[in-house]
């Protein structure tokens, strides 16, 4: 076998149309495209979503959801994961930084400590939001709760 004796497989290859070529090509006059309308000139293009003047699908479908740009996300973390950070690396007070620290949120990221799991120690956290039965189980223990104020912006009024 040489370079120069390589085919390819029998029936993988087509061969090209060569259209306007006069009528003996059989691929002559109209070249293919039909007789007369937007689709045998040059230079056409259909819209995008078109469907020959049917409506188009995104016109038959109904608008639907909301999206409330006054929401404010906050990053969860539950309180069997802050036991196991304060447990392992043998901590009793937990702020953000200590919690971006242990790639458990982001720097920019607002946190909120929500309630799964329990509390065993006496732990002062810090953080932007609590779930009612985080702070419950945390002053439980004795521990406080601290609410970091976020700086945002006042939502705009028409």
């Amino acid at each position: 076998m040489n370079l120069h004796t390589l085919t390819p497989a029998k029936g993988s290859t087509h061969s090209h149309k060569r259209k306007g070529r006069g009528t003996g090509s059989g691929k002559g006059g109209t070249s293919t495209r039909g007789h007369k309308g937007a689709q045998s000139r040059s230079g056409y293009s259909a819209k995008r979503g078109f469907e020959g003047g049917q409506m188009p699908l995104q016109r038959r479908l109904p608008k639907f959801g909301f999206k409330n740009p006054f929401r404010v996300e906050y990053n969860g973390v539950n309180l069997d994961t802050i036991q196991a950070l304060a447990e392992t690396k043998k901590l009793s007070t937990i702020d953000i930084k200590t919690l971006v620290e242990n790639g458990l949120v982001g720097k920019k990221d607002l946190v909120k400590i929500l309630g799964r799991g329990e509390v065993k120690a006496k732990l002062d956290i810090k953080a932007h939001a609590f779930s009612a039965t985080a702070k419950a189980a945390i002053e439980a223990k004795g521990g406080t709760t601290t609410v970091i104020e976020t700086k945002t912006a006042a939502p705009a009024t028409k």
